[in-house]
């Protein structure tokens, strides 16, 4: 309810203003343009995705001082620290980045952000930076309107730039008028009590329009109207900095638990690079003095100097944290710990308790969304991370101990043990706590990505959907095949108990097999794991009961009953399904994410009509659910 009325609360206070105070309306018109402006270049930007940013964000951050260097020079490029400061988060999210570099851009991107300040006390107050605009504007709407993405990019980018320098010629104008209606040194305090004030307040506008950049346009532009002393500007450029963090704070409440830390980190870094500018303002402030008689800047140009404080108290801010980024990440993850784990499905077989809650997702946040290359990479892993619930729901659903499955111990032995009717689990039972969960809200996840994505990322997104799928009816499959294992396995006849053990025996050894490509631990004549999965479908054709001849041979000699043969022939399909399903699903796995065509020949071999059915089904088992 409260949120409902925030929007209406502040539609009427500005219609209030715009009444009471008319000359608020070109300040705030100057706002808006401004905060348009950069809501137009963060989409210019987001056209060069898939990935031209997102890549080099991950080639150039693998050490801490490149991570610093990439945050102060995409926030210089990009006039936005918060944009920064979401892709940042979506990439810890998507666990393309560790936490220490993100940090490191993190801590850049405050230093990136002065050169804001720099650009605006520089040339915009002392031109008349409206002419600049007009033609960035014209040049910039002609090209958004162009079909080409690269040229409607760019387009967003010269609209962009354009919109800020008019939003920043409207604030000038404003304040300039605004001078003779307000003096807002009735309203100011000396000492402690002033420098908190004007820090607050800071803080406050920031908040509300969600860019530094836009509250040290408006601390510059009434500095240079004399609406407020150069010290008022000094703690409202303090106060700017510690509001960026509540950025960071609500681009990380959609992350995963790493977006928290980094936002955590943000918000540390800003406090103590904050409280230390406060605690030291003279002394900065003489730095300031000095440093500017040095350079050549007058003792009147206070906006200048506003631009060199800034630049001066984050890199102190910088040199301060640098040193214990190590113990602030070890803090961070001690303090902030997730719930989020991955449960395996394995032994001892005591019955699932009912009552225990359904396994989640673990990288399907809200937060990946914002670039394509990091929501893909977040589906890559949560595909992982069903292969691994299905491998283990398979592994039960036989009976097989899965820590023997994983392991280099004696796995005939457990084969060869009695196994009892009423050892088999209840499939069901394990499909809506470990897979429905997570493949329901793998092709949510999927449709609300899907529209940013190009053509070379839509088709990979679609490989992963049918991986997903081929999941799933392995464990369908399964569940058709334990229901004969648990008959025919503990059965009479040695030969169709001799065929059953065979079968199970096949997966048991298909799923170590997988398990040992998976985590890179093949045996030295096997590094080769495509040479290793080419020779699995050998071996799964040579194995299939029908083509091999061997049912051929039991139904001549009369070992079998009709049925037998019947069931054995059906759950022969089953154990070829469930095999190909999960060696298909380890290729697909073993390329995601790197375009190459191992991923890609799984949407290209689908024939069109195979396409609109598996959409068809794909949408009537999400509306429905499915029940395994």
């Amino acid at each position: 309810m409260i949120k409902k009325l925030i929007l209406p609360l502040i539609l009427v206070l500005l219609s209030y203003g715009f009444w009471a105070m008319p000359q608020l309306k070109e300040i705030l018109a100057g706002v808006a343009i401004f905060l348009f402006g950069m809501l137009a270049l963060e989409d210019g930007f987001k056209s060069f995705t898939g990935g031209v940013l997102e890549r080099l964000l991950k080639r150039t951050t693998n050490k801490l001082w490149k991570s610093l260097s990439f945050g102060v020079l995409t926030t210089t490029l990009m006039q936005s620290s918060s944009l920064v400061t979401i892709i940042t988060i979506s990439f810890l999210s998507a666990g393309l980045l560790p936490l220490m570099q993100g940090v490191g851009i993190i801590f850049g991107a405050n230093l990136g952000t002065t050169t804001g300040a720099w650009l605006v006390a520089a040339f915009g107050l002392k031109v008349k930076i409206s002419a600049y605009a007009m033609p960035l504007l014209v040049f910039g709407v002609i090209l958004v309107f162009q079909k080409l993405k690269t040229l409607k990019g760019v387009g967003y980018l010269l609209a962009g730039i354009g919109f800020l320098f008019l939003g920043i010629h409207y604030m000038k104008e404003g304040f300039e008028t605004f001078q003779s209606s307000i003096v807002l040194s009735d309203y100011m305090a000396d000492g402690i009590a002033g420098l908190l004030i004007f820090t607050l307040l800071g803080m406050a506008a920031t908040v509300v329009m969600q860019s530094s950049h836009a509250t040290l346009v408006l601390i510059i532009t009434a500095l240079a109207a004399g609406q407020i002393t150069y010290y008022n500007a000094l703690a409202l450029a303090i106060g700017a900095n510690v509001g960026t963090t509540i950025t960071a704070i609500i681009g990380a409440l959609g992350a995963n638990i790493e977006g928290k830390r980094l936002a955590a980190a943000h918000l540390v870094f800003n406090l103590v690079t904050g409280i230390t500018a406060l605690v030291l303002i003279v002394p900065l402030a003489n730095l300031v003095d000095g440093i500017a008689e040095t350079v050549g800047i007058g003792e009147q140009n206070y906006t200048l100097k506003l631009a060199l404080f800034h630049t001066l108290f984050n890199a102190l801010g910088i040199a301060l944290m640098l040193p214990f980024i190590k113990a602030l990440c070890r803090g961070l993850e001690h303090y902030l710990r997730t719930d989020e784990r991955r449960e395996s499905v394995s032994l001892p077989l005591s019955r699932p308790d009912r009552r225990r809650e359904q396994v989640k997702p673990l990288y399907l946040k809200k937060a990946v969304l914002n670039n394509p290359d990091t929501a893909l990479k977040s589906m890559i892993m949560e595909t992982h991370h069903l292969f691994d619930n299905v491998y283990g729901v398979i592994a039960r659903g036989l009976m097989l101990d899965r820590s023997v499955v994983e392991s280099d111990k004696d796995l005939n032995s457990q084969l060869e043990s009695p196994v009892s009717k009423d050892a088999f689990c209840d499939i069901d039972e394990l499909y809506q706590r470990y897979i429905q969960p997570v493949y329901s809200e793998l092709f949510t996840f999927a449709a609300t990505a899907q529209p940013e994505m190009n053509s070379a990322q839509s088709k990979e997104l679609f490989a992963i959907k049918a991986t997903a799928r081929d999941l799933v009816n392995a464990v369908k499959d399964i569940k058709h095949l334990q229901k004969n294992l648990r008959q025919y396995l503990v059965s009479d006849n040695v030969h169709i108990c001799q065929q059953y053990g065979e079968i199970r025996s096949q997966i048991a050894f298909l799923l170590r097999r997988l398990y040992f490509i998976r985590h890179d631990s093949l045996a030295q004549e096997d590094n080769d794991a495509e040479l290793v999965i080419s020779q699995l479908r050998m071996t799964l054709e040579k194995n299939d009961v029908i083509s091999n001849d061997a049912l051929d041979e039991l139904i001549r000699h009369r070992e079998l009953t009709p049925r037998m043969t019947s069931s054995l022939m059906n759950d022969s399909h089953y154990c070829r399904s469930i095999s190909k399903n999960l060696i298909d699903t380890v290729e697909v796995l073993m390329t995601a994410g790197s375009g190459g065509e191992g991923v890609l020949s799984r949407e290209l071999a689908l024939a069109p009509e195979e396409v609109e059915a598996l959409l068809a089904s794909e949408q009537s088992e999400t509306e429905a659910g499915d029940n395994g």
